[in-house]
C-alpha cells in the first residue's frame, strides 16, 4: 500500500510541489545575495592565479584560426614564399600585437589623466555655508588673496538656503593657505574651507567662447538658475529688462526631469549684466532667482532640417 501510495499523481504532484517550493527559495536566496554585492567592485583574481602562466594546450577566445590548405596550396604542398610571408604580414597575430601597443598606450595616457586630476584635486579647496549673496566673481576675488586663481565654481540644491564651492588654484601653496580663510564671514554666514576630495569638472570646450566676438558676448550674459517652472522667456525678459536694462538675447532651459529651469540672459551692455548679479536671491515666479557670471555665450538655435 505504502508503494502505491508513493507512486500515486497525488505524490507525485506533492513532490513537484516541494522541489519548485525549493527551487523558488534557492533562487530568493541567491537575489538576495546579488542585491547586496557592490556592482562597481572589481573582479577577484587570486595572485596564483594571475602570476601563473596559462596552459601550453589552451587556446584563448580570440586565437587566430589558420588555414592550413591556403598556406600550402602552391608547389606540389610546399609553401609559396611570397604567400608565406603575406600570410605572417597581415595574420591576425600581427593585429592582435598592434592591439597590445594601442592598449599600452590607452593605460599611458589613463596614467597621465589619472596624475593630472590627482594634482587638479591638491590644488582645489572646498568652500560650504555660502548663501545666496555670494557670486563666483566675488568668491574669486577673496581667494585671489591666497594665491592665483584658476577656476571657481558654485553649486548647490535649488531648494537649500545654502550652497557650496569649489576654488581651484594654480599651485597648491594657494590651496594650504586658502584654508587659513575658515571662520571668515562671507555674506551674512561664517564659510567652512576645507581640502577638495574632487576636482572641477573643466567646461565642455566646444561651448567656450572661440572668437573676440564671443569673448565680448560672454562679459554681457548671466546665467540663471532656480526659476519656477511657471516662468515663461517672456516673463524673464521682462524681470531683467525692468531691473538692469534691456536684454539682446535670451535661452530659457530645463526638462521633465528637474524641479526648476535655467536660463543664459545676454544684455545690450556689460553694465545690465553686472546689475543683473544684484539680482541673486530676489522672487522671479515663486522662487528665489540665482545669477553668477556665464561662462559661455548664448548660441543661437540651430534649425534642423530633416533630409529625404
Amino acid at each position: 500500500m505504502a508503494a502505491v501510495a508513493e507512486g500515486s499523481p497525488s505524490a507525485a504532484a506533492a513532490a513537484a510541489a516541494a522541489k519548485e517550493v525549493e527551487y523558488q527559495a534557492g533562487v530568493r536566496k541567491l537575489v538576495d545575495l546579488l542585491s547586496k554585492l557592490n556592482p562597481a567592485a572589481k573582479e577577484f583574481v587570486p595572485s596564483s592565479a594571475a602570476t601563473s602562466p596559462p596552459p601550453k594546450k589552451a587556446l584563448s577566445a580570440d586565437a587566430p584560426v589558420f588555414d592550413y590548405h591556403s598556406i600550402g596550396a602552391g608547389n606540389g604542398g610546399a609553401k609559396d614564399s611570397a604567400t608565406d610571408a603575406s600570410f605572417y604580414i597581415g595574420s591576425p597575430q600581427r593585429r592582435r600585437g598592434n592591439g597590445y601597443i594601442n592598449q599600452g598606450r590607452r593605460r599611458t595616457i589613463d596614467r597621465v589623466r589619472r596624475a593630472e586630476r590627482e594634482d587638479s584635486i591638491r590644488r582645489t579647496v572646498y568652500v560650504s555655508e555660502l548663501d545666496h549673496t555670494v557670486t563666483e566673481e566675488r568668491l574669486a576675488d577673496i581667494f585671489a588673496t591666497c594665491g592665483q586663481v584658476v577656476d571657481c565654481r558654485i553649486c548647490g540644491d535649488p531648494h537649500s538656503v545654502l550652497r557650496f564651492a569649489f576654488i581651484e588654484f594654480a599651485d597648491e601653496e594657494g590651496a594650504r593657505t586658502a584654508l587659513n580663510l575658515g571662520g571668515t564671514i562671507f555674506g551674512f554666514y561664517p564659510v567652512r574651507v576645507l581640502p577638495s576630495k574632487t576636482a572641477i569638472l573643466p567646461v565642455n570646450p566646444k561651448f567656450l567662447p572661440r572668437t573676440e566676438d564671443e569673448k565680448e558676448m560672454v562679459m554681457r550674459t548671466v546665467y540663471c538658475t532656480n526659476i519656477d517652472k511657471m516662468v515663461t522667456q517672456l516673463d524673464v525678459k521682462n524681470f531683467f529688462e525692468g531691473l538692469c536694462g534691456e536684454v539682446s538675447r535670451l535661452r530659457l532651459l530645463g526638462d521633465n526631469v528637474h524641479s526648476t529651469r535655467i536660463a543664459f540672459v545676454e544684455f545690450v551692455h556689460a553694465e545690465g549684466a553686472i546689475m543683473a548679479l544684484n539680482c541673486s536671491g530676489m522672487i522671479l515666479g515663486t522662487l528665489p532667482v540665482r545669477v553668477s557670471p556665464s561662462k559661455t555665450p548664448v548660441k543661437p538655435r540651430v534649425n534642423r532640417v530633416g533630409s529625404n
